[in-house]
């Protein structure tokens, strides 16, 4: 990082630039592409945590999150869950604290909504994240969603 990063807004004025933002090719497989996840932010706005990470004026990342209720079948919000939906680090960014500082920063959102947990999900496999979220301090749940592992991240410090 050659300056402190930041997550701003989608906004008019950068939407363009985060549609352009490209992984690793080996990557494409394992994340969806960022317009996917800003249609995805647009149809599901109560969900949705859309930003884009930039060091100085540069476009470096993209993370979503998400904060979602389950609720149980008495009514109560039983399961309310929240946590990393998406990130994209650019492929020539990658390795430079960026994703870390991501998850940091929706970590921070959902300890600031009341919170103590974040989860993720992650593709197994080669070349997939799950060594990063590891490192992280997430931990798998034994969930599955669809093909993908659920890991979970405890916020209490504890």
């Amino acid at each position: 990082m050659t300056s402190s990063p930041r997550l701003e807004k989608v906004t008019p004025d950068n939407v363009l630039a985060a549609c352009r933002l490209k992984v690793q090719p080996y990557q494409e497989r394992l994340v969806a592409p960022v317009a996917r996840s800003l249609a995805e932010a647009y149809v599901h706005p109560e969900l949705a945590w859309p930003r884009l990470i930039f060091d100085g004026e540069q476009l470096v990342g993209f993370v979503m999150g998400f904060f979602a209720a389950n609720f149980a079948s008495d009514g109560s919000d039983d399961d309310f869950r929240s946590g990393i939906w998406r990130l994209n680090i650019a492929a020539g960014q990658q390795g430079r604290g960026y994703g870390r500082f991501a998850v940091e920063s929706v970590c921070e959102e959902v300890r600031r909504r009341g919170q103590t947990r974040a989860t993720t999900t992650w593709a197994p496999g080669e070349h997939g994240p799950e060594r990063f979220y590891l490192r992280l301090g997430f931990r798998p749940t034994g969930e599955k969603s669809g093909d993908q592992t659920v890991g979970e991240l405890d916020l209490t410090g504890a």
